[in-house]
């Protein structure tokens, strides 16, 4: 279960920015220290992250939307990652993640309604031999089928 996280502020914001700063390509670790703080990079910090490092918030934003692990909004309660690279594919990971979604009724990185599951793609998690795999809540597993994914779902309040 992911921890709760408390709402940011521009205090406390400011005050993970400092601690990173002195690091060479600061960006990146500031980006994940906010994220392990909240959950995901809020808002409110694009603009003290661009001040602090001189930089555009376009910038910042944009390191943001191209790291998938970078989240602009919370995950749910249970992150759920199913493999999307061509081993698991072949040993059929479409069907199963086309079959997850519309069990949870979203798209990729949505949040059910609920707020307990955020599903998203991954591209291997190395259980090749082993597909199709999926992560869930940093816990990787592997010959994940249709019948699996629904008692995972299910223990995670889908």
């Amino acid at each position: 279960m992911q921890p709760r996280t408390p709402a940011p502020s521009e205090t406390d914001m400011r005050d993970i920015i400092s601690e990173h700063l002195q690091l060479e390509g600061a960006l990146l670790p500031i980006l994940h220290a906010l994220q392990e703080v909240y959950g995901h990079i809020p808002e409110a910090a694009t603009p003290l992250i661009a001040d602090a490092l001189n930089i555009s918030r376009a910038e910042v934003h944009g390191v943001i939307s191209f790291y998938h692990d970078f989240r602009e909004v919370p995950a749910g309660r249970h992150v759920v990652k199913i493999c999307r690279a061509e081993a698991c594919q072949a040993m059929g990971a479409t069907p199963l993640a086309e079959a997850a979604l519309a069990r949870l009724g979203v798209e990729w990185h949505g949040t059910t309604r609920n707020g307990a599951v955020t599903i998203e793609p991954v591209y291997c998690l190395g259980l090749c031999a082993c597909g199709p795999a999926a992560m869930v809540d940093g816990k990787v597993l592997g010959r994940v089928d249709e019948t699996r994914m629904e008692k995972l779902l299910a223990e995670a309040g889908a």
